[in-house]
């Protein structure tokens, strides 16, 4: 199968239509992140910014350019997504007719799962990663470019949410009680580091 994000945009939506599950809702959920870290990166590179010295011109570019590296970890994370919940199928899929095959299986599984799990983790550290740049790049952007930084930040939200409930489904299927609590503490920690940026960005493309 192709690269998702080689698709053409109608493709790629007609896949997400598709009675197929994958790409499903991870897919989707760092699409819209990727998205997002690309809008900032965007203004991050726009003239007329609001950065007074040099100083703060370089804290920009180097802002928007590291949003713009985030953008490609997401859209790597497209795939990444479909081809872990494939690995889950696939697990599931094993035989089971002895004891052997039944062990083997449930070790598949669980691994699979652990993938399942890494790969939204994955997207929700990358959002929270780009909303830190992007309070940067809402301080010293261009003020203009206020409804680009603040979309930006709604995609970045929308896509850590997103893994964030699948990070939470997956967990579920996991027998290891310290990997799960491990998981769900830091999934809460980044949707609260998420948040907290948002509410700054917001503060400063205002002023």
């Amino acid at each position: 199968m192709p690269s998702l994000t080689a698709l053409s945009v109608a493709d790629l939506l007609a896949a997400f239509r598709s009675p197929d599950p994958t790409p499903g809702g991870g897919s989707a959920s760092a699409l819209a992140a990727a998205t997002g870290a690309s809008l900032l990166a965007m203004v991050g590179g726009l003239p007329k910014s609001r950065a007074a010295t040099a100083e703060d011109t370089a804290r920009l570019a180097a802002a928007g350019e590291r949003c713009a590296a985030i953008a490609a970890e997401l859209e790597a994370l497209v795939d990444r997504d479909s081809a872990a919940y494939d690995l889950v199928m696939a697990a599931y899929r094993k035989p089971k007719g002895t004891d052997e095959e039944k062990a083997a299986r449930s070790a598949a599984i669980q691994a699979a799962m652990r993938e399942a799990i890494a790969a939204p983790l994955a997207l929700m550290r990358a959002a929270a990663a780009a909303a830190e740049q992007g309070v940067v790049i809402a301080g010293l952007g261009n003020p203009s470019a206020a409804s680009d930084i603040l979309v930006g930040f709604e995609l970045l939200g929308a896509g850590l949410r997103g893994g964030r409930l699948n990070v939470e489904t997956n967990l579920g299927s996991v027998k290891d009680a310290e990997y799960v609590a491990k998981a769900r503490a830091e999934a809460e920690e980044l949707a609260r580091a998420l948040d907290h940026e948002t509410q700054a960005a917001r503060r400063d493309v205002s002023r």
